[in-house]
């Protein structure tokens, strides 16, 4: 199943949709909500579980390519726990859920012409 799993086709402004979803965790450089509640943002490796996750979700869904809704659902279990709230965030109480939620809000699926 694993290997199985590997070989789920996605294509590229799917992928690049993943990659800039985690460059928005990124305090320096993501969207700003970001800026205000993150001290750390996702790394790389949290695009690829985002990934991982989303040609499995295709699978099980019985689709055999990747969506823009297999990465979004994906994103929330693949990337909560590789943010770092600062502390602005935790005394406000706000969960790395709801900064996700906005994040993904922000962030189109097909990235705009250079």
């Amino acid at each position: 199943m694993r290997a199985l799993a590997k070989e789920v086709p996605i294509a590229t402004h799917v992928k690049e949709f993943a990659a800039r979803l985690v460059l928005a965790t990124h305090p320096g450089e993501g969207s700003a909500v970001a800026k205000k509640y993150l001290r750390y943002g996702s790394s790389p490796r949290g695009a690829q579980a985002i990934v991982r996750a989303a040609k499995i979700l295709a699978l099980m869904k019985g689709r055999y390519n990747v969506a823009f809704s297999d990465l979004k659902e994906a994103a929330f279990p693949a990337l909560r726990h590789r943010m770092i709230l600062n502390f602005e965030a935790e005394a406000e109480g706000i969960r790395p859920d709801g900064i996700l939620e906005k994040i993904m809000s922000e962030i189109p699926e097909v990235a705009a012409a250079k």
